[in-house]
């Protein structure tokens, strides 16, 4: 069974990349020691969430609150040691990756607040904590369970994580997620774990361009690829418009009957990913205001369900979609055409 290690970047793309003789050994290098460090973060994950569960079954989560949620920046310096440096001022740094830090995770909470009347990633308004310049060339970003961390990448193979707006809105909803479903990481329950932070991290990215579906490219991770990568034909990570594209370093199946139980999250996301996708390009507009609105109600209104498979979730978000949308029977047609579109 995969534990959540809630990443941008699977750990096996980072082990291809490792054994690519094309690359020099100095970004191979990188990237292996990427997945090792990867390892550790996911094991300080694994211990996050076992108290997050503890508190919230004794009840002692926090309670809501009407301020805004704060929003903490600190530098690791390249150490490996969390959470850093706090940096007191970060909106007003001179290091662009602490002010992207900073300002596009603002940016996510006021997205969610005003989007989908959400205080923060528990609804309670949490802090919101990431540690920048984490390690040495490390190519990831990552929700830890607690906080976020970002790499500032090797330079080639990646460029500085904070640089993609949807990396931010991905590894945050991460959060939400835990503190929503709270799904297990594996079998569908991962893909869908992925999926929701694909969702709404491509939605973040949409909504800040104001972008309507047809002038979004449905694209994750394109603006963290170094020159190396796509020399080689890459243009981004993942694709939720075509999730088979060859020019995705995480190339996914497309077909829920395509899926298998002990297949990484990172790729057991494609379906999901295109039923959403299919579903919001097919009423138009802009992904936030219909079926986005779905699938925030639906990844909400269930509460904890670890094991929740992706044939529930869709007809979860049908029957959502025709209570929230009564009078317009086009969001649920939407959303019904995306899910049959991947077999379900």
């Amino acid at each position: 069974m995969y534990r959540c290690t809630c990443s941008i970047v699977p750990r096996d793309v980072l082990e291809r990349l490792a054994g690519d003789e094309r690359f020099g050994a100095e970004l191979r290098k990188a990237a292996s020691d990427s997945a090792r460090v990867s390892d550790v973060l996911r094991r300080m994950r694994n211990e996050s969430r076992a108290l997050l569960m503890h508190d919230m079954a004794m009840g002692t989560r926090p309670k809501p609150r009407i301020s805004e949620p704060k929003v903490q920046v600190y530098n690791c310096r390249n150490t490996t040691a969390l959470p850093g440096r706090l940096v007191t001022s970060p909106r007003r740094s001179a290091d662009r990756t602490i002010k992207r830090a900073f300002e596009d995770t603002t940016s996510v909470a006021t997205f969610y607040r005003e989007v989908f009347g959400r205080n923060s990633l528990d609804n309670a308004g949490i802090s919101l904590i990431s540690s920048v310049h984490y390690g040495v060339k490390y190519n990831n970003a990552m929700w830890n369970g607690s906080q976020m961390v970002y790499g500032d990448g090797d330079g080639n193979l990646f460029l500085d994580f904070t640089l993609g707006n949807d990396v931010v809105g991905h590894e945050l909803t991460h959060g939400v997620t835990q503190y929503t479903l709270d799904l297990e990481y594996s079998g569908d329950a991962g893909g869908l774990n992925e999926s929701l932070s694909d969702c709404f991290g491509s939605m973040f990215r949409q909504w800040q361009a104001g972008q309507t579906v047809d002038q979004a490219d449905w694209l994750i991770g394109a603006d963290i690829l170094g020159p190396a990568a796509r020399e080689r034909g890459y243009t981004c990570l993942r694709s939720m418009v075509n999730p088979a594209d060859r020019k995705a370093l995480a190339r996914q199946p497309t077909r829920y009957s395509d899926l298998t139980p002990d297949m990484d999250p990172h790729y057991s996301s494609g379906p999901p990913n295109l039923a959403f996708c299919t579903a919001c390009v097919v009423l138009g507009g802009k992904s936030w205001e219909s079926v986005g609105q779905v699938w925030y109600r639906a990844m909400t209104a269930l509460g904890a369900r670890p094991s929740l498979d992706m044939p529930d979730f869709a007809e979860k978000t049908r029957q959502t979609a025709e209570q929230m949308y009564p009078s317009q029977p086009a969001v649920l047609a939407a959303v019904d055409k995306g899910w049959r579109t991947v077999g379900l």
